[in-house]
């Protein structure tokens, strides 16, 4: 099988073209297509790879009429296709938005190539016809590449061992491996889309939250390395999975953040008891600004403060890279308690604060400008913004923030990081939408700065 789409998400984007091939014993017998009018814009680009333009679907069927047809000519055969994981989820999902559940045993041509030639370099569709001398009349249409296929399974039946191709086949459409404890329906059950996941352990104990741009092989992905350490915990303890299906990749990353604080589930050590946060501040004295390293309470925004650290260790390493990095002098900061000049004047890394080589304002100025960079970064917006996704379905997520705080919430140095993150790179599907200022009468409008 084979499947041309408006994009490369599952959950996002939509079928704009089917191509079935059925073999029995390798022999053909059934080849089906159909253009799909996907209900949304065909990308100028997707129209240039695929050659199919949005003329050509304006008056195809949609899938919910092809769905059926396709249904019946998939019922308990082995699917396959090349990079199957796509076809697998756009499939699951346009059944899904038709509330219906497709299941099949994959085999994915790709890891099949991989497995029968795995000193080759090269496997996706092009190199593996180049390999075995497949032809192609319509490459990058559904039923050309799904013909493709047919001729590498003949191929590959031809060349290699029955026996050995065989058990290649069986370990790659094995079902995913999950932990022991859990229902084996759940590779099944989880959803082509973005979200959050929660793994509970014995008496519902909360032991993982994590994020995820696809659920349906994320999740998995936990369980399928035995010598992975963290894989190793949750497919012994691991009992059932929970999920939370955000509109899009932002959501998840603001969900997660939230929810581990809340939680505190066993395992998160990245995030579990990051309310615990370190900062540099510059105090001053006679001779100049002098550094210290101060807890910031549960919910305290650094303010004047000079970077946010997980530990007091952390923040220090940093202050002593910079003082390396720009030649400061530790004993000026506060760092070093000897008399006489720092080691660093001894070692010919300090230019000479502390042995009057160098004036007492040129380092103060050169102090504050080697820690700028660890400053919490003004909130670039005149007032409050919106971040906007929305999904396949329609479901529409609206996260408002405002000096770096989620809604509703107190500062929060990893939203601080997701949500400057963001503005640095946005997440494709999300929108940003400055909103006017408390007060303001003016309507909200898109863009920033």
């Amino acid at each position: 099988m084979d499947l041309e789409t408006t994009g490369g998400h599952a959950a996002r984007d939509r079928v704009i073209e089917a191509g079935v091939v059925l073999l029995e014993d390798c022999r053909v017998v059934e080849e089906w297509s159909t253009l799909v009018n996907p209900g949304v814009r065909i990308p100028y680009a997707i129209q240039q790879f695929t050659g199919i333009s949005e003329a050509m679907v304006a008056h195809a069927p949609p899938f919910a009429a092809v769905a059926d047809a396709l249904a019946a000519r998939l019922e308990g055969r082995l699917f396959v296709a090349h990079n199957a994981r796509f076809d697998y989820g756009f499939l699951r999902s346009e059944f899904r938005r038709l509330g219906r559940r497709f299941r099949a045993p994959v085999l994915c041509t790709v890891r099949l190539s991989r497995a029968l030639t795995p000193d080759v370099r090269g496997h996706n569709l092009d190199a593996v016809m180049a390999r075995h001398g497949i032809a192609c009349g319509a490459r990058h249409r559904a039923l050309g590449d799904a013909r493709v296929l047919a001729d590498f399974l003949g191929i590959a039946r031809e060349r290699f061992p029955a026996a050995a191709l065989a058990a290649i086949v069986a370990r790659l459409t094995g079902a995913p491996r999950l932990g022991p404890h859990l229902d084996p329906a759940l590779a099944d059950e989880l959803p082509e889309g973005p979200g959050v996941y929660l793994i509970y352990g014995e008496n519902d104990a909360l032991l993982y939250v994590g994020k995820a741009r696809n659920l349906a092989t994320r999740v998995p992905s936990h369980f399928a390395d035995p010598q992975e350490r963290r894989g190793q915990e949750l497919s012994r303890l691991a009992r059932r999975v929970d999920w939370i299906e955000t509109a899009g990749e932002f959501g998840a990353l603001v969900t997660e953040a939230l929810l581990v604080k809340e939680r505190r589930p066993l395992l998160n050590r990245r995030l579990r008891g990051a309310e615990e946060w370190w900062t540099i501040l510059l105090g001053a004295d006679a001779t100049g600004p002098r550094a210290t390293i101060v807890p910031l309470a549960p919910g305290e925004d650094p303010g004047d403060g000079y970077g946010m650290f997980r530990r007091e260790a952390d923040a220090g390493r940093a202050l002593e890279g910079l003082v390396r990095e720009h030649g400061l002098c530790a004993k000026q900061l506060g760092l070093e308690r000897a008399e006489g000049s720092c080691i660093g004047y001894q070692l010919g890394r300090c230019r000479g604060a502390c042995a009057g080589g160098e004036p007492a304002a040129v380092h103060a100025l050169r102090v504050r400008m080697a820690l700028a960079g660890l400053k919490r970064r003004e909130w670039p917006f005149a007032g409050p913004i919106a971040i906007r996704e929305r999904n396949w379905s329609g479901t529409e997520d609206v996260r408002v923030f405002d000096q770096w705080r989620l809604e509703g919430q107190p500062f929060d140095a990893d939203i601080y990081r997701i949500l400057r993150g963001f503005l640095e790179r946005p997440v494709p599907g999300a929108e940003l939408l400055t909103l006017p200022v408390r007060g303001s009468p003016a309507g909200a409008r898109e863009g920033g700065p």
